[in-house]
């Protein structure tokens, strides 16, 4: 998910959440084949805007991209930064958001959380809702957002509504929002000081101990988003790609159609 400017980027984000210039060629004691690897050829949602002229078609196309991961069942949430100015292709995003928004994701199986709008800009997180009460169902995740200090039941929408008071509140960002995202729980643990484990590198966020799953899971993300890009650049309208059509099969199927 790239964010669009405005807020600063949890501590525990890589370059691509916070467009952040950690060089991690020069630490010493990582070793070379678990180093940052190059994301320059990330898709950019700036790089499409132009083929979707209207305003919805331009929120949608924006929206489908920065949701790909969730669409294709590998994320729970996925937080977007929408900054009050505009872009590249003169769009607004925020006014968008502010007139089309909630329509747009109504049908998707997405749903959205307004996190804080500090007026130059708003944090949106958007989910799915099941996926997101799977993944609080589960035990591991459980324990950590009990030890964070989320009362139970653990649903969503309690446990949202917690995350953004404690936003509001101001103060250190919330670093169990790795949780919500999906991230690996030994990589919240680490960057939380609570498992003694070793930072051994950086991906689109801090990875500790041993990085196998944690590169292999961000892999999986950076292929979904390239996917959802493919598509809306030659055979998809973005609002078939936020339906739920827009699943891992369907996201799969069009991506090859595209590329022969």
């Amino acid at each position: 998910m790239e964010m669009v400017g405005g807020l600063s980027p949890p501590a525990w984000a890589g370059p691509e959440r916070g467009n952040q210039a950690d060089n991690l060629d020069t630490q010493e004691g990582i070793p070379m084949q678990h180093r940052r690897a190059d994301r320059s050829s990330r898709p950019a949602w700036h790089h499409l805007a132009a083929r979707f002229a209207g305003d919805r078609e331009c929120l949608a196309s924006f929206l489908a991209l920065e949701a790909a991961e969730i669409l294709a069942g590998e994320k729970p949430a996925n937080l977007i930064n929408v900054i009050d100015r505009p872009q590249g292709c003169g769009k607004n995003l925020y006014r968008l958001w502010r007139e089309h928004g909630p329509e747009l994701l109504r049908g998707s199986g997405l749903a959205a959380l307004e996190l804080i709008d500090r007026g130059e800009s708003l944090l949106l997180c958007i989910y799915r809702p099941e996926a997101l009460g799977a993944l609080l169902a589960r035990k591991d995740s459980a324990a950590v957002l009990r030890r964070a200090g989320y009362s139970e039941p653990l649903a969503p929408a309690r446990v949202l509504a917690e995350l953004r008071a404690r936003i509001l509140a101001g103060g250190p960002f919330p670093h169990e929002i790795g949780v919500f995202l999906g991230y690996p729980l030994k990589d919240v643990v680490g960057f939380m000081g609570w498992a003694p484990l070793p930072f051994v590198c950086q991906g689109p966020w801090k990875i500790y101990g041993n990085p196998t799953r944690s590169l292999k899971l961000a892999d999986t993300f950076h292929r979904c988003r390239r996917r959802m890009a493919q598509r809306l650049a030659c055979c998809a309208t973005p609002f078939d790609c936020l339906a739920p059509s827009a699943g891992r099969k369907a996201a799969r199927e069009v991506f090859f159609r595209c590329a022969s």
